[in-house]
């Protein structure tokens, strides 16, 4: 499995309508036959910084997805609504094909 997390900072006049803006991004994505999981969160302590979680089922469905028009359809999007270059974790884990449970916690019966 591929795992990428990735934070961008959002201009502040953005910040509200951001997951309305990559929507269309975020559908696709998730449709592609490699893509895993595709979440977004918005941070707690900033609300123009919202945080990707990607997980593709190995490198070649990552590469699918950056070669796919709606990639670069997402990146003409989201350049124009970033305040700055996002950051990003990129990491290739083998024999691992999506989330795992947590072994240290469980629901009360």
């Amino acid at each position: 499995m591929i795992f990428i997390a990735v934070r961008f900072d959002v201009r502040p006049e953005y910040s509200d309508e951001w997951l309305t803006l990559v929507d269309d991004f975020t559908r696709a994505t998730r449709a592609e036959p490699g893509n895993l999981f595709y979440d977004w969160s918005r941070s707690v302590d900033d609300p123009h910084r919202y945080t990707l979680l990607e997980g593709f089922a190995d490198a070649e469905a990552g590469a699918a997805h950056v070669a796919s028009d709606h990639f670069e359809a997402g990146m003409e999007t989201m350049a124009g609504a970033i305040a700055a270059r996002p950051e990003i974790i990129h990491v290739d884990m083998p024999g691992q094909d999506g989330w795992s449970a947590m072994a240290e916690l469980s629901p009360r019966p």
